[in-house]
């Protein structure tokens, strides 16, 4: 796909810090290129598909986003939304609404977007689903 998508987990309405070693132990199976000490990994799903990642480096307030771009339909999806959920985190899309995986996530967003936040499963055909809904809804 040719947009980016946001991870983020929200707790109060605020971006709090992403679980660091979830995020390694979610990707590293599919890490081909860079790494997470290097700030980007370019990941390769079982199907072939790609995904570029882009992740901050840790400072005192931790690692507050993860963004994916160039990502493949199809098994990078499924990396994708597995990785969110596993962070409790959410996904932003570049356009569109706000995914979360619980109902009881959308009250940590922040207010303007809870109501349009839509309630997916963590697969690749529900992220799927989702972005090819109309505005992202």
């Amino acid at each position: 796909m040719s947009y980016s998508i946001f991870i983020l987990r929200f707790v109060d309405g605020e971006v709090v810090a992403l679980d660091v070693e979830r995020l390694r132990q979610v990707t590293e199976p599919y890490v081909v290129a860079g790494g997470l000490d290097e700030g980007f990994s370019q990941l390769r799903a079982e199907d072939g598909g790609e995904a570029d990642l882009y992740h901050e480096s840790l400072n005192e307030a931790g690692m507050l986003c993860v963004t994916a771009t160039h990502f493949a339909r199809g098994a990078m999806l499924g990396v994708l939304a597995r990785l969110a959920a596993a962070l409790e985190a959410s996904i932003v899309p570049q356009s569109g609404a706000t995914l979360v995986f619980h109902e009881g996530d959308r009250f940590h967003l922040p207010a303007d977007t809870q109501g349009e936040a839509v309630v997916i499963a963590a697969t690749a055909d529900a992220l799927q689903a989702a972005f090819d809904r109309p505005s992202g809804r």
